[in-house]
């Protein structure tokens, strides 16, 4: 990811930009952990309403990836489809990995 673009794609500066995604990597790691703890109990609820809150945070800071995948995790949460649900969890463990490792 061009951090430059995506900074200037938002109105900010790059340090800015690196504060907002430090924040970011705090909330997004609550989010995959209620996520991952909603699919571990087969609380459909709460897994669904982590994946709505990462899906809305990684779109407004354009980490489509991610925002992609949680949108499809809340899908699979919506639908009790744990199968799919499992896969989302494990794809959005992944990416966050990668972006933690990019900015962290």
């Amino acid at each position: 990811m061009d951090i430059k673009a995506a900074a200037e794609g938002l109105g900010l500066d790059e340090d800015e930009f690196s504060e907002i995604v430090e924040l970011f990597i705090d909330t997004a790691r609550d989010d995959i952990d209620k996520l991952q703890e909603g699919f571990e109990s087969g609380d459909a609820e709460k897994a669904g309403n982590a994946a709505h809150s990462l899906k809305g945070a990684s779109g407004t800071l354009g980490f489509m990836d991610i925002a992609d995948i949680a949108k499809k995790a809340e899908e699979d949460a919506k639908n009790n489809d744990l199968d799919k649900l499992a896969d989302s969890v494990s794809k959005l463990n992944a990416y966050f990995q990668q972006l933690v490792s990019n900015f962290g």
